[in-house]
């Protein structure tokens, strides 16, 4: 298999590392953070003149018809970088909802708006109870007229704040925990009903805590087919652990190489502590470490678009398990071999441990994989 960059892929990746060079030091990220919305609109406009926000899109809707390889390498540049815009949430969440559940009316009328960076989606599944399982689903949507009404909250709704639209999961049939009966809604967020709590995570992006109190839509919110969501739902899933996956790798690149530069200048006892031979053996395993994310975060990408559904879920659980795995040995490596420095607000080191553990616990942690690993073993 061939792993080499074509042209187009390697000016992307020139484009976007000069980018997020010239313009997110983390100075300037610790300011994004800060201002009213926690991340910048500047920044998310140079995304869409790049044409970043259109990547994955067909070019009859104006985007570029690029792969999960495409965003792998934007997806671990904005990692190096610890990118807050709700790239994540707008186009691989709710972009791939639209893109493989949406009819030809929906795509040309969101596809466009997300690519020219007027709409920002929200991917509105998980709930407070359902902890990883993605069948565990008690918001409700029932039968008004030729519309619906929906009942329910939604937890931890990556930039739902901002979110112009949620594409929410309801249950239209079935029981708790059954695949059947689950089917996606496309809501507005200024929907009568509608309640968003905002709130900055513990690596600084933003998440909202969604309310649904009697929201009323129309048949035309419904994404896809009526109880047949869930198949929808675990492709959307994994892409955003196939995206997020590469965002590690890209954050365990940089905290690696900032490890390195310490050990080279920071001079304990008349010379630098990088002369010591167990932290030269340490770095070097941490090396091996980010090489095996990188890896796992390529065959995660790979899958994505794999049509067999048993080796797509086998191969992304193997890369959740491998790439957490890899990202939180670096990433805690870097912070001790950092010493005091390494703990605190104002040095990037300890972000990066922090991104790394947010992917870990995002839609399943290394032990819940390794179970569905176990479970399709026996």
């Amino acid at each position: 298999m061939d792993f080499e960059l074509t042209e187009d892929q390697r000016l992307l990746n020139d484009s976007v590392s000069r980018l997020l060079a010239d313009r997110y030091a983390f100075d300037a990220r610790r300011g994004y953070i800060k201002s009213a919305q926690g991340w910048s609109q500047e920044m998310w406009e140079k995304y869409a003149e790049l044409g970043l926000l259109g990547l994955p899109f067909p070019e009859e809707y104006g985007g570029f018809g690029g792969g999960a390889v495409d965003i792998m390498m934007v997806m671990e540049a904005f990692g190096r970088s610890l990118v807050v815009e709700p790239f994540l949430a707008t186009v691989v969440l709710g972009g791939s909802a639209i893109k493989y559940a949406g009819n030809e009316a929906q795509k040309g009328e969101i596809l466009p708006q997300i690519v020219d960076g007027s709409l920002k989606l929200g991917w509105a599944h998980g709930e407070q109870q359902a902890r990883y399982d993605l069948t565990d689903v008690l918001t409700t949507a029932t039968k008004d007229g030729s519309g619906w009404v929906l009942e329910g909250a939604k937890s931890v709704v990556l930039h739902g704040d901002c979110a112009d639209m949620l594409v929410v999961s309801a249950r239209t049939g079935g029981d708790r925990m059954d695949k059947e009966g689950l089917t996606l809604f496309l809501v507005p967020a200024n929907t009568p009903g509608v309640a968003r709590r905002g709130y900055a995570m513990r690596d600084g992006t933003r998440a909202a805590e969604i309310s649904l109190s009697t929201v009323k839509l129309g048949p035309e919110a419904v994404l896809g087919t009526v109880g047949d969501a869930y198949g929808i739902i675990e492709r959307v899933t994994q892409a955003g652990i196939a995206a997020f996956a590469a965002e590690t790798v890209g954050a365990c690149e940089a905290a690696h190489t900032m490890t390195l530069d310490y050990l080279r200048t920071r001079v304990q006892f008349g010379r630098p502590i990088g002369t010591n031979q167990v932290l030269q053996h340490k770095a070097a395993d941490m090396l091996i470490e980010v090489e095996q994310a990188r890896s796992m975060a390529m065959l995660a990408a790979m899958m994505v678009d794999e049509e067999d559904a048993a080796e797509r879920t086998r191969n992304i659980s193997m890369a959740k398990v491998g790439v957490g795995q890899s990202g939180r040995f670096v990433t805690q490596n870097s912070v001790q071999l950092h010493g005091g420095i390494g703990m605190t607000e104002e040095y990037a080191v300890g972000h990066y441990f922090r991104r790394v553990m947010v992917f870990e616990h995002s839609w399943g942690d290394s032990a819940y994989h390794l179970g569905l690993l176990a479970d399709q073993v026996g």
